[in-house]
Order: C-alpha cells, then structure tokens, then sequence
C-alpha cells in the first residue's frame, strides 16, 4: 500500500476547516517555498463532501501561485466517501478501516494516481484560529527548520 510518507518526504500538515484557511496555508507555503498537505478535519468527507473540499483546495492554490500543496481528505470509517473523494480528484485520503479494505482501497487509489495518507505527524489545526495566516506563517517556517 501507498502512503504519502512513501511518495514524498513527509510534508508539514495543516487542518483546514474553510477556504480562508487553505487559501492562508497556501499563501504561506507560497511566500516560504515549502510544500504543504491540506488537510480536512477528522471525518470531514461525511460533512463537507469531496466536491467542496475540492473546490476549496483548488480555490486555495489558484490564490497562491507556486504554492506545492497536496490535498488529504479525512473519510474516517467510510470506504465509500474515500471512493468518492478519489473519484473528485483528491490526492490522498485518510481512512480507519480493516487491513484488507485499506489493501483494496490502496489499489483503487493507485489506478486514479492517488494513495491513502499514512502520516501521523502533527499537524497545524486551525480551528478556532484568530489568525490563520500568521498562524500558518509561523508553523511552516518553523517546519522548514
């Protein structure tokens, strides 16, 4: 099975929870030069739905030219919005989900260039940030260190 630690160097991670988030997280990783993971809240394919995070993400890096951002969708226990979210063009998805379902679910992602996201790094959660952007600012220069 594919995870991101596999694919790529681990990444600082940021929970986004709106566009104003992913559209602050971006701009910093853009006027930094460091990459970054977006991701969505624990479970958030249940209520956001992978055409809106999509969208946020895109929104996101459309606002922040050369921003290196990968999009990671949280499906918690629901194989099904992880397919969903591979069919809408989400990069990686986080699942919990038995072993042989994450095997399956693995190979599925491979055939749309995705893969599930493994890495358990902390990351930056914005919710209830006063200043995303200066938030986002600080943790990924940090991270760059």
């Amino acid at each position: 099975m594919k995870s991101e630690s596999n694919l790529d160097p681990v990444r600082p991670a940021v929970i986004v929870h709106d566009l104003e988030h992913a559209r602050a997280a971006a701009a910093a990783a853009a006027a930094l030069g460091v990459a970054v993971t977006l991701r969505s809240a624990p479970g958030a394919a249940c209520y956001l739905g992978p055409s809106v995070f999509r969208a946020m993400i895109d929104a996101a890096r459309e606002s922040a030219a050369g921003a290196d951002v990968v999009a990671v969708m949280d499906c918690g226990r629901d194989a099904g919005r992880a397919l969903a979210a591979l069919r809408h063009g989400i990069e990686r998805v986080r699942v919990e989900l038995p072993w042989a379902t994450r095997m399956r679910l693995a190979d599925i992602a491979g055939c749309f260039n995705a893969a599930l996201d493994d890495d358990e790094s902390v990351a930056l959660n914005l919710l209830n940030c006063n200043d995303p952007a200066a938030a986002c600012q600080k943790w990924l220069a940090n991270a760059e260190k």
